[in-house]
């Protein structure tokens, strides 16, 4: 059986969060920031989940639920809003929608 560390469960997450940060600083589609947004949620749940292997506990463990209801209602709301600004402006490119400078 392979050993693994704290350490390896740390530095993958922070690669996972650093991937998503990057994506959405980058990217002008709406639906790959909400992608990259997710991976950032997962990340995070990923080092919880290591923190609470490590310690013992079951603290993470129990916020990792609360994180994937979170992620849930994020999904289905982000979903319904660029579904909305599809139908109104023909595209989810985040550059080209400006209604609210008007």
């Amino acid at each position: 059986m392979i050993q693994s560390s704290l350490l390896a469960y740390i530095g993958l997450s922070a690669v996972l969060f650093a991937i998503g940060f990057i994506g959405v600083l980058l990217r002008r589609n709406a639906i790959v920031i909400f992608m990259s947004l997710e991976l950032m949620l997962i990340a995070s749940t990923l080092a919880l989940v290591a923190f609470s292997k490590f310690n013992g506990t079951m603290d993470g463990d129990v916020f990792v639920f609360f994180i994937l209801t979170v992620a849930a209602a994020e999904v289905a709301v982000g979903l319904a809003i660029v579904v909305a600004l599809f139908r109104q402006k023909q595209t989810i490119q985040v550059s080209e929608l400006d209604s609210l400078k008007h």
